[in-house]
């Protein structure tokens, strides 16, 4: 599978692009590629022909091989766009940055305990008409939210202690969580007579 040319010269860098774009090396195959890699290439050829922008992409190549021709991508669509990072670049930019998770409204805490400042009476949207119970309250992080109080009649008042929980209420803008009933200070829902 040699061609010609002594084995102990090293191809150039351009030459070995030139030699796996010509002979239509399949990632998938490995057709010569071997041959460039142990007997042909050095250990810095070798990274530079992988941080080239060869734009290799191993799911882009099919197993489909015709000999002289680049091998057939069109039916995967175009190949990838991305090249891989230079040594420069990850040392210019350092580690790559994500964005903290989002915390819900209970900020990242399945419960909070927290004390009634004031319970409210709040308007639902448009098409609804009623009168929501909610609850302003501090949270024993420090914040206040405003909390719907689920099912018919309550006995909160200001300073009782309740536990609050995520769940927003659809009908009202911006009230995000609900107070567990039957726990601390707020009882359960009175079964009707």
């Amino acid at each position: 599978n040699q061609s010609g040319g002594g084995a102990s010269a090293e191809l150039s860098w351009g030459e070995a692009r030139w030699r796996l774009r010509s002979e239509g090396t399949c990632i998938h195959g490995l057709w010569g590629f071997s041959e460039l890699l142990m007997r042909r290439m050095s250990c810095t050829g070798f990274l530079r022909l992988l941080a080239s922008p060869l734009r290799w992409s191993i799911n882009a190549f099919p197993c489909t091989f015709v000999p002289g021709k680049w091998p057939l991508t069109q039916t995967l669509g175009q190949l990838e766009t991305r090249t891989m990072t230079t040594l420069n670049q990850m040392h210019r930019k350092g580690k790559p940055k994500f964005p903290p998770p989002k915390l819900g409204p209970t900020f990242g805490n399945p419960q909070l305990k927290g004390v009634v400042l004031k319970t409210m009476i709040r308007k639902p949207k448009k098409p609804n008409s009623a009168n929501r119970k909610c609850a302003r309250v501090r949270l024993s992080n420090g914040k206040e939210v405003v909390c719907f109080i689920p099912g018919e009649g309550h006995n909160l008042q200001e300073h009782s202690i309740v536990l609050v929980e995520g769940g927003r209420t659809q009908d009202l803008p911006g009230v995000k969580l609900k107070i567990v009933r039957g726990k601390y200070d707020c009882a359960h829902v009175q079964k009707k007579k």
